[in-house]
């Protein structure tokens, strides 16, 4: 009877999530003609006309192996040369969590590799902020929203929310700046840096109206995009004629405070770049990445339901996806100097919103110069230190500086990755 009542169970998250959960939650998609039947109970059956979601897909397909095959090769992590080193910096106290303000250039100290370094260059909290937010906008955004928001309004609203309320509430016209990148199938630009509230609110209104047309998720893909840039979908507010453009990242930024915001399952099902390639593009890039993850939302309802791999009847990620998502969150916000939120219910948003923004509004910038250039491939490590009163003393024990903890020199050259590789 508990076998009969586990695979009655099984069977109702998997129709959910392949029949009802999809229905509702986009559409504009036209739904799966029904399996035909047979009278004479043959075995096999004539084949099912794929749907106009599945045609699609794979003239996107056809079309990305095509882009590829013509391309000009280029290397999955790009070089960031630069003989002045950035970085930023949160400090609050350990026990209270409280963010601490109002300090000077002369509070801080920063070493590399154990090395003091002199400060060259201090920007205060007053600076303007200067922030990409890239918002996962997939049939599996939509289904981990629906599993906790109800019937009643599109999966995907879940996602949106803390977009939207970022946009409107948090970034202040005319010295802040923000754009926006979804991202399913391949990213996509909604709108580029601006500080123009109307294309704040089309923006929102074009994310709200419009439904998400795939289940694959390109994180790493949208993150290098967002960071370093390349050649991507033109920017949609743009209108622009040109299928293609040619996109400039957050490093190419010069504002003194600068920030991607992520919303996101971390779940990557289709990227060119691995998760290798995505850790070292953000480890060279330097910029926190502040992350509100939501695939808590219908991991914590469905877990004990859920295969422990991805399952290829139901077409279900398995309990270790999850966890790896989780733990890819995580790594991605510690070596930026970000922040991970997991969102297990939509009330949450606001909290994590006032924290991100709490955080991004007592951002220091620090910049050290160097006297030598870093090598190609070493990894160096940071440490920010803060004396808070000013006694001469750093107050390791009872204020933690948010720093990202290391800084990386130029990638290898081709050759001598090979020479690497021959000697592993």
């Amino acid at each position: 009877m508990k076998h009969l009542y586990l695979f009655a169970s099984i069977f109702f998250l998997a129709f959910f999530v392949l029949g009802a959960g999809p229905a509702l939650v986009n559409a504009q998609s036209k739904p799966q003609r029904p399996t035909p039947t047979t009278g004479n109970e043959k075995k096999n059956q004539r084949p099912v006309p794929k749907t106009e979601e599945e045609l699609q897909k794979e003239a996107e397909e056809k079309k990305r192996k095509e882009e590829e095959k013509n391309a000009t090769p280029e290397p999955g992590v790009i070089a960031i040369e630069t003989n002045v080193v950035n970085v930023d910096a949160v400090v609050f106290n350990k026990k209270t969590g409280q963010i601490i303000g109002g300090l000077k250039k002369e509070n801080f100290q920063i070493y590399e590799n154990g090395v003091k370094k002199d400060i060259s260059n201090f920007t205060t909290p007053d600076a303007p902020i200067t922030v990409t937010l890239v918002l996962e906008y997939s049939k599996w955004s939509s289904i981990f929203g629906q599993a906790n928001g109800g019937y009643f309004e599109p999966g995907h609203y879940e996602t949106v929310r803390p977009v939207a309320a970022f946009l409107t509430q948090f970034i202040k016209p005319p010295d802040d700046y923000a754009s926006v990148i979804a991202f399913d199938l391949r990213p996509t630009p909604i709108t580029d840096f601006t500080n123009d509230p109307g294309r704040i609110r089309d923006t929102i209104n074009l994310l709200i109206r419009n439904q998400p047309a795939f289940r694959e998720n390109n994180l790493y893909d949208a993150l290098k995009l967002a960071l370093v840039g390349g050649r991507g979908d033109s920017v949609v507010l743009e209108n622009s004629k040109e299928e293609k453009t040619d996109y400039s990242g957050m490093v190419s930024v010069k504002a003194k405070r600068r920030a991607i915001i992520l919303v996101a399952s971390g779940i990557d099902t289709f990227s060119r770049i691995n998760y290798g390639d995505a850790r070292k593009i953000i480890q060279e890039a330097g910029i926190p990445i502040y992350i509100i993850s939501t695939a808590n939302m219908f991991f914590k309802r469905y877990e004990h339901l859920l295969p422990a791999s991805d399952s290829v009847i139901t077409n279900l990620p398995g309990r270790l996806t999850f966890l790896q998502a989780k733990n890819a969150m995580n790594t991605f916000a510690k070596e930026s100097g970000g922040m991970h939120f997991e969102m297990t219910f939509p009330g949450e948003i606001p909290g994590y919103l006032q924290s991100i923004n709490g955080l991004l509004r007592s951002q220091y910038n620090l910049a050290y110069d160097l006297e030598q250039k870093h090598e190609a491939g070493k990894k160096y490590k940071l440490e920010v230190k803060v004396d808070v009163d000013g006694d001469g003393q750093t107050d390791d024990k009872t204020y933690v500086v948010q720093h990202r903890p290391y800084v990386l020199g130029p990638p290898l050259p081709d050759k001598d990755k090979d020479k690497d590789k021959k000697k592993d």
